[in-house]
């Protein structure tokens, strides 16, 4: 059974993303001037379940696992129900759905919780192709397993260049200090979990020493560049986004080598080119490069913990569980 006091619930840094992401909707939208309708956000998060679920179900992981699902046995006690969360255990055993989408739930809200807040659309279309390329990027663009791009990220490059009404607005946060602290807090408490803080830092602090470089150039008071950095949408970006555990380069020191490069190329599209949505084109371009970095730098590959859908510690053997593990986070 997971219930809200499940250590398993909690020890998953999803769980956090998604509370974090939905405080940030909410904040959002009492706070600041958005345009942003309440229905867009339903459809983000309608469109990209149903999508996990369809390319759960294409993908095969569907029929695998269900296959797999424990069955009482004479010298176990494991009961298929518990498989389960309570919710699902009301279903026909025919209707449950297969325990890797369960597992890949999160992240799916995750992708539709983050869309929400940084992709606007005139058109509820706009928003769902957003979504659908976001999530089938996960299974159809991975190389060895492993995603190329972050969903996120290249749902909303989907939308900026397919589309005619979508727009991204990184100043939407305005400049307060406390929305900034907001951001740190509860980013720090995710990658607490996640173990990623040397991206954030490589990446941020890369981007302040040449933000202050070119400030001292113009000859600018420091109070511009401490405005340039204190934007709500680059902290957002350097905490939950570049920091996905399941795209970036497995090594530190190839994630600290891709976050420079990052940086560097936010700051050069920014700067010269004037593009205010620089962070997110640059790393739609050098997301491949974390491909190359792992085989140069080699590392363990991050599984997010499994709480929603996984078996009990101790009710499996360790080899059946690893290979269940193995499948979950195939699709996550």
């Amino acid at each position: 059974m997971l219930v809200w006091n499940d250590d398993r619930l909690w020890s998953d840094a999803r769980t956090y993303q998604i509370l974090f992401l939905g405080l940030f909707l909410v904040v959002g939208l009492g706070t600041r001037d958005w345009t942003l309708q309440p229905g867009m956000i339903a459809v983000a998060i309608a469109t990209c379940v149903t999508m996990q679920g369809l390319m759960v179900a294409v993908s095969g992981q569907w029929s695998v696992i269900r296959s797999q699902k424990p069955e009482l046995t004479q010298n176990s006690e494991l009961k298929t129900q518990n498989f389960y969360p309570l919710p699902f255990r009301l279903l026909p055993s025919a209707l449950l759905p297969p325990s890797a989408f369960l597992s890949s739930l999160p992240s799916a809200l995750v992708t539709s919780l983050g869309l929400s807040i940084l992709v606007r659309a005139d058109h509820y279309s706009t928003m769902v192709l957003a979504c659908v390329a976001a999530i089938a990027s996960k299974f159809l663009i991975r190389v060895r397993g492993k995603h190329v791009f972050n969903p996120g990220n290249f749902g909303i490059v989907a939308a900026l260049t397919l589309t005619p009404d979508a727009w991204v607005s990184p100043g939407q946060w305005g400049e307060e200090g406390w929305y900034a602290l907001m951001f740190l807090t509860c980013g720090g408490l995710v990658l607490r979990r996640v173990g990623r803080w040397d991206t954030t830092i490589a990446f941020l602090g890369s981007y302040a020493v040449l933000e202050a470089i070119r400030n001292v150039l113009l000859g600018w008071t420091w109070d511009v560049w401490a405005h340039r950095l204190m934007s709500g949408s680059l902290l957002m970006f350097s905490l939950f986004m570049i920091t996905d555990p399941r795209t970036i380069p497995n090594a530190r020191i190839g994630r600290l080598l891709w976050a420079v490069a990052i940086a560097l190329l936010t700051f050069f599209l920014r700067n010269y080119l004037f593009l205010s949505t620089a962070v997110f084109w640059a790393l739609f371009a050098l997301a491949p490069l974390s491909i190359l970095i792992d085989a140069v730098f080699p590392g363990d590959r991050f599984v997010w913990s499994d709480s929603f859908g996984k078996r009990e510690a101790g009710e499996v053997g360790e080899a059946e569980e690893q290979e269940m593990t193995a499948l979950v986070t195939q699709i996550s």
